[in-house]
């Protein structure tokens, strides 16, 4: 009775993120019916005509819809793997420094940019890569021309997957990092009776006690392959580089708020969400298979 004295304040405090939830992901959900309709802001939802799936049929005709899907999928997966890789490998070379002050001195200049947002990053970003910035500076002296690395598609790609692994893993070798605490140390003594050195024991201890995290973040990562980034894409690409940038979410946006074409923007998103659904399954069911570990 004590406990259920209490518990009103812990639902007062659930209550902003309820609100956050219903208003931002709930809600809208219902606005989901405007993808099968010619819909009209005058007349609303309730008003517009119904087309049932003249706005899907259109998106699977249009002309540039593979490629939007193609560069999505390109630069999701480039980003999963390497947000994968690379924390993997700086977390057990950050394992094996000694000096504590230096490993800790490191989490954090790497963690900081993890809380910086894209629209804060992607000025100096832009500034670093211009035509007269420091990579172009770097360039000439070494006797080459200048590029245009933000207006090419064959650099822009790149430096989206290059930038997305430098703000991001600094979070990941952390995660890898706390597994590796778990790793019991009387592996390693055995390890080092048995004769192993370093590369050894990193090879046959840390990576294999890794290895149910990595399985568990690599399943879950799969919900994410039609998540290419919008906010980075958004305030780093400009029309030059759509061929290789342009992904559903700045289609979606430019469809939807700039031209005005709210069906189909709507229909396209709505597409990706059941893909992104049945993903987020898939990746479920494999975490549990691998991992022994689901979410629901």
């Amino acid at each position: 009775m004590r406990n259920k004295k209490y518990a009103y304040q812990y639902h007062l405090m659930l209550l902003p993120v309820m609100a956050f939830l219903l208003v931002f992901h709930i809600f809208p959900v219902f606005g989901t019916v405007i993808a099968f309709e010619k819909f009209m802001p005058a007349k609303g939802i309730f008003g517009s005509e119904w087309v049932g799936l003249k706005f899907f049929q259109q998106m699977l005709s249009m002309s540039n819809s593979w490629r939007i899907f193609r560069n999505t999928v390109i630069i999701a997966v480039w980003k999963i793997v390497m947000n994968l890789l690379v924390p993997i490998c700086f977390s057990i070379l950050l394992n094996e420094i000694t000096h504590t002050w230096f490993k800790r001195l490191s989490q954090t200049i790497i963690y900081l940019p993890h809380f910086m947002s894209w629209v804060v990053l992607a000025i100096p970003i832009m500034n670093i890569f211009s035509y007269d910035g420091v990579v172009n500076g770097l360039v000439k002296v070494l006797g080459g021309e200048p590029v245009m690395f933000l207006a090419s598609n064959t650099w822009f790609r790149p430096i989206l997957i290059i930038t997305d692994v430098w703000k991001e893993f600094g979070f990941g070798t952390i995660v890898y990092l706390a597994a590796i605490t778990g790793i019991d140390p009387a592996l390693y003594e055995a390890a080092v009776i048995d004769g192993a050195n370093r590369g050894q024991r990193m090879w046959h201890v840390t990576l294999p006690g890794m290895l149910p995290t990595i399985v568990l973040l690599a399943t879950r990562s799969l919900g994410n392959v039609l998540n290419a980034g919008f906010d980075q894409i958004f305030n780093m690409y400009i029309p030059a580089v759509y061929e290789t940038s342009d992904i559903i979410d700045t289609y979606v946006y430019r469809a939807g708020l700039l031209d005005m074409n709210y069906s189909l923007s709507t229909a396209v998103g709505f597409m990706k969400s059941v893909i992104s659904i049945v993903l987020i399954l898939t990746s479920n069911r494999l975490a549990w298979k691998y991992a022994g570990y689901r979410i629901f």
